[in-house]
């Protein structure tokens, strides 16, 4: 039977929350320069222009032989003037039917424009005959100076997150450092007079605290720093001044707990008393009180305190946020669509992420839903593989039909401007 929880009065579905979370959120702006070397991870912070012509040289493609074109045809005979080796190119010149030796990377003499490959020819003492069954087209084999960039070309994006690719450009541009945005600095505040630190006895009614550690390890993934301002009680002049704090030290809070409807949950009226709310419930299951607000130019993210319904809220909304905040381009999870294995119950009214295995029988992929469901079951997280994605509308699946299923690992993301999701009947 449908509860309460599935009338949304006020909720935003999560592409108005998406909308309107990126529309108040800027990229911070400090800038600081690091060597290539600690540059994995960091978001540049201007466009590079190449300062210089790649490859900066023409050069051989291939190990054979550097030849005029015009003289490469089948059965000729051509003498071999020298040898240009990758660093050590051939300093002299080519006369009429002569060839020159030449290596993979290295410097195509000025008088050739093309290279016959090694395996078309036969070495004759001073001469190698050409073996090749056609006669060699200008530029055969031939990488060209500024074939790949030009000098003054750009070179890399404002923006680009700096993986092994991107550094690997700069160097061979001849780049030794680069101009990077700060690290984002996240607060982190879990909310709860029931919250214990792991390691610590539990006292009645108490349990360990998970969320702060999952985020954390979140991220560590985006290569961002958590300040980690501990658990804080339930009493709104402790919590009112754990939250200026963290506003005051950190790029972004995130808060757990204590941003429902219960007597001790202050997150909102807090927001609202010393900052301002932009819009508070999202229309999910798990995670529908979520909250986006800010504290002075501080944007601060209220996760629910349910670990489950916390992880939904930071990977569908939080994560493009801070990724936005960071100056990379936000994302979302890819999604596909395969066949669920198993019936699945859903009333309409939210949209929902239930928890599923997804693996590959037969060559066909599925997926499989976890039995236990519930937004505090952190051991259905910890033994899933994807989210299974049901949009609102949606009064459950039948065993056999195609779902729409978000991989948690492995499978990327795409840019938020455009999602384009593959549907059961499209190829």
């Amino acid at each position: 039977m449908p509860s309460v929880c599935d009338s949304q009065p006020g909720a935003l579905s999560l592409d108005q929350a998406l909308e309107r979370l990126l529309a108040g959120i800027e990229p911070v702006t400090q800038v600081e320069r690091l060597p290539l070397d600690q540059a994995p991870g960091r978001v540049l912070a201007a466009d590079v222009l190449s300062p210089l012509d790649l490859p900066p040289f023409t050069n051989s493609a291939m190990d054979g032989y550097a030849v005029r074109a015009g003289e490469a045809r089948p059965g000729a005979r051509l003498r071999v003037a020298g040898t240009s080796l990758a660093g050590r190119p051939f300093t002299g010149s080519m006369g009429a039917s002569e060839c020159v030796r030449i290596f993979t990377g290295a410097c195509l003499p000025g008088d050739a424009d093309a290279v016959v490959v090694q395996e078309d020819t036969l070495r004759q003492d001073d001469a190698v005959l050409l073996t090749i069954d056609t006669a060699i087209k200008p530029g055969a084999n031939v990488r060209y100076r500024g074939e790949e960039l030009q000098a003054g070309e750009p070179l890399l994006p404002t923006g680009t997150v700096f993986r092994p690719a991107a550094i690997g450009l700069l160097a061979v541009a001849g780049c030794r450092d680069v101009a990077v945005l700060k690290r984002l600095r996240v607060a982190l505040i879990a909310t709860g007079d029931e919250l214990a630190e792991p390691g610590q006895p539990l006292q009645p009614g108490c349990i360990h605290e998970s969320n702060r550690p999952v985020l954390r390890a979140l991220l560590a993934e985006l290569g961002m720093d958590p300040l980690d301002l501990g658990v804080v009680r339930d009493d709104r002049d402790v919590l009112r001044k754990a939250l200026l704090e963290g506003a005051q030290r950190a790029d972004v809070l995130i808060t757990t707990g204590g941003a429902s409807v219960g007597e001790a949950d202050y997150i909102v009226d807090l927001l609202r008393e010393t900052g301002q709310v932009e819009f508070w419930r999202v229309a999910i299951k798990p995670g529908k009180p979520f909250v986006f607000g800010r504290l002075g130019e501080t944007p601060v993210f209220g996760l629910p305190g349910n670990p489950v319904s916390m992880m939904v809220t930071f990977l569908q909304l939080a994560r493009p946020a801070l990724l936005r905040r960071a100056g990379m381009a936000p994302s979302r999870p890819a999604r596909w669509w395969v066949v669920c294995r198993t019936r699945l119950r859903k009333p309409p009214g939210r949209m929902e992420f239930q928890r599923g295995v997804l693996d590959w029988r037969e060559g066909v992929p599925g997926v499989t839903a976890l039995r236990e469901q519930g937004g505090h079951r952190l051991t259905s997280m910890s033994r899933a593989n994807c989210f299974i994605v049901l949009p609102s509308a949606c009064a459950g699946v039948e065993a056999g039909e195609m779902v729409e299923v978000e991989p948690f690992d492995g499978c990327g993301h795409v840019p938020l401007a455009a999602t384009p999701v593959l549907g059961p009947d499209d190829s």
